[in-house]
Order: C-alpha cells, then sequence, then structure tokens
C-alpha cells in the first residue's frame, strides 16, 4: 500500500525539528560571534540569519517555458500551484509534497490512490479552459511562489498567460505536455523544481512507455488495426473524434472511426446520430466511465453493433482518473499502455495488470495489488 499519511507526516516532523535546532544553532553562534544578544535583536536590530533568509527567498533566476517566455523564478520553487485539471494531475506525480493548491477536489477514490492530505488542500479552479474558474485570491491566500500550468499550447496562450502573471503578481510558467514526449515535459519540471533526478525518472518511464508501443504498433499490419468507437455521455451517443486532442491514445493504437474533420477538443466529445454509429459499425467499442456500459446489451438501438453482439465492447477505467483523456494528460502515458494490450492482448510479453502496477508504484508511489486491479479494470480486459 502506499506509505500512509501518518508516516508522511512523522517524516516531515522531523525534518522540521531538525531544520529548527539548525537554525537554532545558528542563531547562538551568530549571537555569540557578534557579542549580541537576544535583547539586542527584540530592540529593534534584524538577525543575521532573517537577513540571509530574506536574501534567499529574493534570489530568482530565469526560466524558459514551453511558450518561449522567460520568466522570472525562484531560484529554489518550494511552494507550486497548478493552474488547472491537468497541472493538477501532472504535480500530483511530480512533486506532491510541494503543492498548497489543487484545482478541484479529489474525490474518495483518487485520495486513496494520492494520498489523503492532498485532498485537503484549498481548492483555486483552473485559470483557462471552459470554466476559467480561477480564484485568484484563493492563490494569493495560498502563499505559492508560482502558478504552472501544463497541457496544449494554443493561439493567444502567450498572451493569456503574461496577463494571469500581471494579475496574481507572482510567476505564472507554462510546461506543454505531449502524449509523444511527456518526457520532455518531466524534464523541464525537474529543471524548474529543483527535482532533476525525479523528473529524469519520471521522463524516461514515459519514453519507454512510448517507444514501446509505437514500436509494437508497427509490427501489426494496418489491415488489423482494430476499428474502434470511443462513446461517451449518459445516452453513449457522444464521441471522442479523430485527430483531436483528446483522442491522441485511440489514434496511436486503433482505426477510430471517428472521422469528422477538424472538431472542438472538448473532452465531452462530439453528438453523433445512431444511424451514423451504425455505419461506422465498430469492430469494439469503448465507453467512459459514467456512460451506458452496464445497459448496453439491453439497448436495442445498439443492439444490431457487430461490437455489441460479439461482446466487444469495454469501459474506460477512470482511477484515479479517466486513462484515455478528460483531461487528456499524464493518464494517457497508462492509457497508451493498456488499450494495445486489451486490443492486441498477444502482441506483448507484459500483462494489462503489469504496467497498470508498474505505473501506480512510479507516478503514485502506491503498491496496486491483483485485487484492486482487478476492481478498477472490472470492464477493461481482455474477454
Amino acid at each position: 500500500m502506499r506509505n500512509t499519511d501518518k508516516a508522511r507526516r512523522a517524516k516531515r516532523a522531523w525534518l522540521v525539528a531538525a531544520c529548527t535546532l539548525c537554525v537554532g544553532l545558528a542563531l547562538a553562534l551568530g549571537g555569540c560571534a557578534s557579542g549580541g544578544s537576544t535583547e539586542s535583536a527584540a530592540a529593534g536590530d534584524t538577525p543575521k540569519t532573517d537577513q540571509a533568509n530574506q536574501v534567499d527567498t529574493a534570489t530568482t533566476r530565469t526560466f524558459t517555458d514551453s511558450a518561449g517566455r522567460t520568466v522570472e523564478v525562484p531560484a529554489q520553487v518550494d511552494r507550486i500551484a497548478p493552474a488547472g485539471h491537468t497541472a493538477t494531475q501532472i504535480l500530483l506525480t511530480m512533486a506532491p509534497e510541494k503543492m498548497v493548491t489543487v484545482s478541484q477536489e479529489l474525490s474518495a477514490d483518487q485520495a486513496k490512490y494520492l494520498g489523503s492530505s492532498y485532498a485537503e488542500l484549498p481548492v483555486t479552479g483552473a485559470a483557462f479552459g471552459a470554466k476559467g474558474d480561477l480564484n485568484k485570491e484563493a492563490v494569493a491566500a495560498s502563499n505559492t511562489q508560482i502558478l504552472i500550468d501544463t497541457g496544449e499550447l494554443k493561439d493567444g496562450i502567450v498572451e493569456d498567460l503574461d496577463t494571469l502573471q500581471e494579475q496574481l503578481g507572482i510567476p505564472v510558467v507554462m510546461i506543454e505536455t505531449k502524449m509523444e514526449d511527456y518526457g520532455a515535459a518531466y524534464e523541464m519540471l525537474g529543471e524548474l523544481l529543483g527535482m532533476e533526478e525525479r523528473g529524469a525518472e519520471l521522463s524516461a518511464y514515459c519514453q519507454a512507455a512510448y517507444d514501446d508501443t509505437v514500436s509494437t504498433m508497427k509490427s501489426i499490419p494496418e489491415s488489423d488495426s482494430v476499428r474502434v468507437a470511443y462513446l461517451l455521455g449518459d445516452k453513449g451517443t457522444n464521441t471522442i473524434a479523430k485527430d483531436s486532442y483528446q483522442g491522441q491514445v485511440v489514434d496511436l493504437v486503433a482505426n477510430n472511426v471517428a472521422d469528422l474533420g477538424k472538431v472542438s477538443g472538448s473532452g465531452s466529445g462530439v453528438e453523433i446520430s445512431m444511424e451514423q454509429l451504425a455505419l461506422w459499425n465498430p469492430q469494439t467499442i469503448l465507453f467512459a466511465e459514467g456512460s451506458i456500459y452496464d445497459s448496453v446489451s439491453n439497448d436495442a438501438a445498439f443492439a444490431n453493433l457487430d461490437a455489441v453482439k460479439s461482446g466487444s465492447y469495454y469501459e474506460v477505467p477512470g482511477s484515479p482518473w479517466n486513462w484515455l483523456n478528460s483531461p487528456p494528460t499524464v493518464n494517457q502515458v497508462l492509457g497508451m499502455q493498456w488499450l494495445p494490450r486489451l486490443l492486441y492482448p498477444d502482441a506483448f510479453d507484459t500483462s494489462i495488470y503489469d504496467v497498470t502496477k508498474s505505473y501506480f508504484d512510479l507516478f503514485y508511489g502506491y503498491d496496486l495489488s491483483e485485487a484492486e486491479f482487478n476492481e478498477i479494470a472490472a470492464h477493461a480486459q481482455p474477454k
């Protein structure tokens, strides 16, 4: 199981006590060296240790983010806040101990794998996207040193980031996350946060996962690429379109039948008709969690689809977040390992459980049992 919050708190308490002892010794030695006393400080003199801390806090360096902006950031970054939901997920895998806010409340399921203490962090919303509900006052109250955004580089992002930075009065940086290069994102975060070793570890995993998936898919003839529809919504009639930002994993390992041209990248997908779905007649259907997986076998509208008749339909796992999209973030690294093993199980030497367990261990620090995996992926394994 994940290290308990109690153990983490004990470790942090030990570190705080050690730091306090060191500071106390420094104060005592400083006083002896200068011939001063605690009274002189109380009388209005500023202790040298306080001056040193003020200098350290004020020390900055420049950092070039993914949008090409040169931002002045603290030399040492210890308190960070996410600008949105993708950043929350990524930062919880990279540096959860540095986080002072989250963009949205963690569910009990998410807290189980990520740590219950993080579910108690202030919720500050998202700066961008459909809602754009960032609580700037709450961000300021959190005493964060920096606001970090991740995701897709969209038109106007530079101006948006600059404006937000001016409004908040703290550095705001953007780290681009690409499914084919999450390694670069983690390396950049490692540089920004002074956590190069952790960044390199996560980077290596992401790159190896992507390379293994791409290499295996090259060995599968195009004619054998499974024709897949990814459906969601309470009626199962919204789809994640081909060539959309949300559909990258499906496009990588399957023939996404939802070829709708240029469409919105919304996580809610594009609404389609049953007639259109019947024309596509996919070999396999993926249903998002919360859609109609449980009832589709009794739904007359879906009854004549080959995927339903053959039982080749599955539910995308949603713990701790959707493995494919919504939002499209680092969980895609798990999704790009799960989905091809579901569609082409004989093409891999490792099982879905193998890769899921290793992902949970490295990214969440959680030792996932096979029973827990079977619960998470109850409808997401080869039949």
